[in-house]
């Protein structure tokens, strides 16, 4: 028979109990209820100028984000630049990639004495690049050269996306303590908005944003340039060539001071056995900015070009389509399929040609690949692709307008973050055969379904249904154009003309 349990052990169960309980308690709610902020604190990587960042929870998708605040102890300075930032947030909430941390919603809080902004980002639970370096530096010398190759694409694809706005958005910030790496290998980066936020804010609202390069273990990532006026995108291709750097490595060893010596870089260039990884990287630390390459001519680096496989550009190209598909379209198609038949074949007279049937494929492998595509692992760098929303309006000066009466907690609608996978529309006639019923399913990228009705009116074209989806938050932006020539399609269907 076993002994009993003793007491002091149940004592200190009881006591971790509690201590859970404290940390899922509600502190705090959005202004429309969605977001729930607890008492647990998170360290998503280092978050220069947010003096607190607490886990909270996403009701209505039913997952878990960051609730960062930014405290502003000068209420009148706020005031007089409250428009500003709020402008310039509502223009980072559409910066939307699949390898950069999202934000998701953001609101003002002005009290009598203080003020902050408080702002809803993605969260990554799997921690940031230089814990996951570290506890690989146990076990291993040196990093795969496949995964170093995949994690540099998918931060030059990142950085690409963020250079092409119109003005370039520079990131500033780019430490392996900003970078984030989820558990199936796709890397996100963090902390976009720092530099941004920096450079809006007239000086006497500064005092909030820690210069991140005062810190001495990360003064290695920033370039001489770093903080002129003059400084540009090369800025962040010298963080990466530091961070590209670490990640061969694991780390770049300090000799037990904090700071990492110029001497303790070139140890770590010169240990490299790959010469193309070495020349790679050593064109990024380039002295001279202008030395530097872009990050878009970077994914075209020897070390890193590949020509894309023909499953990849094909999994790409269903992605972009599957609106147009049935949801469950990979299963459907496979079970109709005929394992024994010959998938491909290469010729090789005189010789037996060499033969690929569809049993060798595995169904289970195919959805997964298919979800690492969606998720951004795979991205692909040798088409031109779409250019992001430039953002003028944050880093240019403001008009001059005249004031607008505000609420004290004034709040944006809610953009959709979510792509449209599939869409389905129905038209009937109302009872009195007088006007048109719209039913219209769309089948969001995470598996919700949203079901929206409307009466159609005479001057309602499907450019306009389209643009209001987007307008108040039902659909992405991008799916605009899709969208409107799904339901004009739709139109010409059962009406023989667009109504």
């Amino acid at each position: 028979m076993a002994a009993p349990e003793p007491a002091p052990r149940r004592g200190r169960e009881r006591e971790r109990e509690d201590e859970s309980e404290d940390e899922s308690d509600i502190l705090e709610e959005s202004p429309c209820g969605r977001w729930q902020k607890r008492r647990e604190q998170v360290n998503q990587g280092n978050m220069p100028g947010v003096q607190s960042t607490f886990l909270a929870m996403d009701t209505e998708e039913g997952v878990e984000v960051v609730w960062n605040e930014l405290d502003f102890g000068d209420r009148k300075a706020f005031a007089a630049h409250e428009e500003k930032i709020q402008t310039m947030f509502e223009q980072l909430v559409l910066v939307d990639h699949p390898n950069i941390v999202k934000l998701h919603k953001y609101w003002l809080d002005a009290l009598e004495a203080r003020a902050r902004v408080i702002f809803i980002t993605e969260y990554v639970s799997s921690g940031s690049l230089k814990q996951f370096l570290k506890k690989t530096k146990k076990n291993h010398k040196a990093m795969n050269a496949r995964a170093w190759k995949r994690w540099c694409t998918q931060i030059l694809s990142a950085l690409s996306f963020l250079h092409a706005c119109n003005p370039p958005i520079i990131h500033g910030n780019l430490t392996s303590d900003t970078i984030f790496i989820q558990h199936n290998g796709l890397i996100k980066i963090g902390s976009v908005w720092h530099r941004i936020f920096s450079n809006a804010l007239p000086d006497d609202l500064r005092s909030p944003i820690r210069v991140e390069r005062e810190e001495p273990r990360n003064l290695h990532f920033f370039p001489p340039e770093y903080g002129e006026v003059a400084d540009g995108t090369a800025v962040d291709i010298f963080s990466f060539g530091m961070c590209a750097l670490e990640m061969a490595v694991l780390e770049i060893q300090a000799n037990g001071d904090t700071r990492v010596t110029e001497e303790a870089i070139t140890r770590a260039g010169r240990s490299l056995s790959d010469p193309n990884m070495r020349e790679f990287i050593l064109s990024c630390l380039a002295r001279d900015p202008s030395q530097r390459p872009s990050a878009h001519n970077l994914l075209f680096h020897r070390v890193l070009f590949e020509v894309h496989s023909l499953k990849l550009l094909a999994a790409h190209c269903f992605l972009q389509h599957q609106y147009l598909m049935p949801e469950n379209v990979v299963e459907e198609k496979t079970k109709a399929v005929d394992l024994h038949a010959v998938l491909a074949e290469i010729p090789r007279p005189p010789r037996p040609p060499l033969q690929w049937r569809y049993s060798e494929v595995s169904c289970l492998e195919l959805d997964k690949f298919l979800e690492d595509v969606r998720n951004g692992i795979y991205p692909l760098m040798n088409f031109a692709a779409a250019r992001p929303l430039g953002l003028p309006r944050v880093l240019a000066p403001p008009p001059e307008e005249t004031q607008k009466a505000k609420t004290p907690t004034p709040e944006p609608f809610d953009s959709e973050t979510r792509k449209v996978i599939h869409m389905q529309c129905n038209l009937e006639r109302s009872e009195d055969k007088a006007r048109w019923h719209l039913t219209l399913l769309l089948v969001l990228e995470d598996r919700l379904h949203r079901q929206l009705t409307y009466d159609l009116l005479p001057t309602d074209s499907a450019q306009d249904l389209a643009a209001e989806l987007v307008h108040y938050g039902f659909v992405h932006e991008d799916d605009r154009p899709k969208l409107a020539a799904f339901l004009e399609s739709t139109f010409l269907k059962y009406l023989g003309a667009q109504p």
